[in-house]
């Protein structure tokens, strides 16, 4: 059977309709099938080149952004302070966030902000001379406890899995959330509810400079997520004494 034929124009042009022809439907779709192959082999170089095992494993944390959210465990604290008053925190869950830097494979800046309620009580012992017999008092309430800190982390290991130090200063914020006096009320005419009031009550806080130090692991997983799993210990030094909060801290994040 001979591959090639003669087609005489009454059998009409194999381009131009007949049940052999080329029509313009087919031309549309071979340029479809043609831009879909160029887009396939576009996207798999791309996905190549971002995730290849050199790029996975040398060199892809360095000069990168990255961001978490966490979840913070903070341990119970039990101190007692000059003039014999107590103070006991029970453990609590908070959250928070991160932004760092990783300066190089191995070196990390960042800044951290976590926010706990934890329950607690204080026995506060007077100490007034006038009044010896004074008798102390007992405060069950939530404290709200705001750390900022700014850290540096060492990666021991430049792979996708390494262990790490930690070490960090900052400011913590600790609000007892007790009225210290009456609040402060303000009122003003509205025309169209009325006189509106609100009052703002001042409470006992303090703000302390606080230092930490930690360790843990990191995975970085497929693609640019991680995660961070680590336990710190952060100092404060408070106007009666001092005490520590000890967490444990579990973060999920990107880089970029």
């Amino acid at each position: 059977m001979p591959i090639f034929r003669y087609i005489s124009p009454k059998e009409g042009n194999p381009f131009q309709g007949g049940p052999r022809s080329f029509t313009e439907r087919d031309l549309m779709n071979l340029k479809h099938l043609i831009t879909l192959l160029v887009l396939i082999t576009l996207s798999t170089s791309v996905q190549a080149q971002r995730f290849n095992p050199k790029k996975k494993y040398d060199n892809h944390r360095e000069r990168t952004w990255e961001a978490t959210l966490l979840l913070q465990n903070q341990a119970s604290v039990s101190e007692e302070f000059d003039g014999g008053s107590t103070l006991d925190i029970d453990s609590s869950t908070g959250f928070g966030f991160a932004i760092g830097w990783n300066w190089t494979e191995k070196v990390n800046l960042s800044w951290r902000f976590s926010l706990n309620k934890p329950d607690y009580t204080a026995t506060i012992v007077p100490n007034d001379p006038e009044n010896p017999d004074a008798v102390a008092q007992v405060v069950s309430f939530q404290m709200t406890n705001y750390s900022n800190q700014f850290n540096f982390t060492y990666n021991f290991l430049k792979g996708n899995f390494t262990p790490f130090v930690q070490a960090g200063l900052g400011w913590t914020k600790l609000n007892s959330n007790i009225p210290e006096g009456p609040p402060d009320i303000n009122c003003w005419w509205d025309t169209w509810w009325g006189y509106i009031c609100f009052d703002q009550w001042e409470t006992y806080k303090t703000s302390q400079f606080t230092y930490n130090f930690g360790l843990g692991v990191r995975w970085d997983m497929y693609g640019p997520f991680f995660m961070r799993g680590s336990y710190n210990r952060e100092f404060i030094k408070l106007d009666s004494g001092s005490t520590n909060f000890d967490t444990l801290t579990l973060e999920g994040g990107l880089m970029w």
